[in-house]
C-alpha cells in the first residue's frame, strides 16, 4: 500500500467514524428521552417522524437556528473557545478505539480503527482529562458566579474520580500486560464470557469502581453537580445559547459513548462473541466483518441503557456526599483491587 493510498484510507476512516459518532450522539439523546419517558410513564418524543425517529434532526436544526446571545461582560476569546475544547476532546478520544476484528482490511490496514497505538488506553485517559478544561474555561470566562461554581465543581470531580478510575484499570493492564486496546481484547477471546475481565479476570470490583467514576467523570446523574439546576441554574453553561450550548450537550453524550466503548473493551470482551470459539463462524467475509461490530455495538448500547436507567432512578447526591464517596470509598477500594490482582497473578 502506497503512502497516498494509506492517507486516503485514513481520511475515509476519520470521515466515517466522525459521521457515525455524531449520529450516535443524536440518537443516544433520543434513546434517553424515550427510556426516561417510559420510566416516568409518558411517551417521550413521538411526533416527528415514525416513532419520533426524526426528532434529533429537528433538535439539531433548532440549535443552529436559535439566536446566539453573547453577554457583554464575558471574556470573549475563551468564552468562544471553551465549547470547541469540550467537543473536540470528546470526539478525538474515539480515534484509538477498535470496534471490529483486526484481520479485516486491505494490505494489513485496520479497517475498524482509525489509529492503532500501543498506549491507546493512556491516550483515551489523557484526552478525556483535557476535556474538563473546556468546562473550567467556560465557567470562568462567563463572568457569572453560578457558572464559576459549576466549573469548579467539575474540576474537583475530575481530580477526585480520575484517580479512582485510573487505578481501577491497573488490574486489567496487569492481567493483559499491555496498554494496547487490541491486545487487551484478544486476551479475553478464548472462552467467551468466561474469559472476560469482569468474570474470568476477577475484575468485577474494578468494573464497579470504573462505573461509578465514569458517572462522575461525565457529569451524569446522580453525579451531575456541575450543572445542578436546583442550585446553580444550569452551572457552567448558564450563559451559553444556540449551537455553543449544543456543543457542550454533544460533548457530554460523546463522552458517554466513549466511556461505554472503553468499558466494553476492558471488561466485556470488546468485539468478541459471548460464546467464544464454541460456535464457529461461517467462512463468509461479510459475516466475519459485521458480526464483531454487532457484538461491540450491543455491549455499548447495554452500557448506555444502564446510564439512562440510573438517571431515571436515583436522585442527585449532595456535593459533600459525592466527594466523600470518591475519596473515602472508591479510591481505597481501587488500591485494594490492585493489591489483590497482583497477589493473584503472582500466585498463578
Amino acid at each position: 500500500m502506497t503512502i497516498l493510498q494509506f492517507f486516503l484510507w485514513s481520511l475515509l476512516k476519520v470521515a466515517v467514524v466522525t459521521v457515525v459518532m455524531l449520529l450516535g450522539i443524536a440518537y443516544t439523546v433520543l434513546l434517553e428521552r424515550k427510556l426516561v419517558g417510559r420510566i416516568q410513564n409518558r411517551w417521550g418524543p413521538s411526533r416527528v417522524g415514525p416513532f419520533g425517529l426524526l426528532q434529533p434532526l429537528v433538535d439539531g436544526a433548532k440549535s443552529f437556528l436559535k439566536e446566539d446571545i453573547i453577554p457583554t461582560a464575558v471574556y470573549r476569546p475563551l468564552y468562544l473557545f471553551a465549547p470547541i475544547i469540550a467537543l473536540g476532546c470528546a470526539l478525538i478520544s474515539i480515534a484509538v478505539v477498535p470496534f471490529g476484528a483486526p484481520d479485516v482490511g486491505p494490505g494489513g490496514l485496520h479497517l475498524f480503527q482509525i489509529s492503532d497505538v500501543n498506549i491507546g488506553l493512556l491516550v483515551i485517559l489523557g484526552v478525556t482529562s483535557i476535556g474538563v478544561y473546556g468546562i473550567a474555561l467556560a465557567g470562568w470566562s462567563s463572568n457569572n458566579k453560578y457558572s464559576l461554581l459549576g466549573s469548579l465543581r467539575s474540576s474537583a470531580q475530575l481530580i477526585s474520580y480520575e484517580l479512582a478510575l485510573g487505578l481501577s484499570l491497573v488490574g486489567v493492564v496487569l492481567r493483559a500486560g499491555s496498554l494496547n486496546l487490541r491486545v487487551i481484547v484478544e486476551g479475553q477471546s478464548s472462552k467467551g464470557i468466561l474469559s472476560w475481565n469482569i468474570f474470568g479476570g476477577l475484575q468485577f470490583i474494578a468494573f464497579f469502581i470504573y462505573l461509578m467514576a465514569a458517572y462522575a467523570e461525565t457529569n451524569r446523574s446522580p453525579f451531575d453537580l456541575p450543572e445542578a439546576e436546583s442550585e446553580l441554574t444550569a452551572g457552567y453553561h448558564t450563559e451559553y445559547s444556540s449551537m455553543k450550548f449544543a456543543m457542550f450537550f454533544m460533548a457530554e453524550y460523546a463522552n458517554m459513548i466513549t466511556v461505554g466503548c472503553v468499558a466494553t473493551l476492558l471488561f466485556l470482551g470488546g468485539w468478541t462473541s459471548p460464546f467464544g470459539n464454541l460456535i464457529p463462524l461461517p467462512q463468509n467475509i461479510v459475516i466475519h466483518a459485521l458480526l464483531p461490530i454487532f457484538w461491540f455495538v450491543l455491549k455499548v448500547f447495554s452500557f448506555l441503557f444502564l446510564y439512562v436507567w440510573v438517571r431515571g432512578t436515583l436522585p442527585r447526591f449532595r456535593y459533600d456526599q459525592l466527594m466523600n464517596f470518591g475519596w473515602r470509598y472508591l479510591l481505597p477500594l481501587a488500591i485494594l483491587n490492585i493489591v489483590g490482582t497482583s497477589l493473584w497473578l503472582a500466585y498463578r
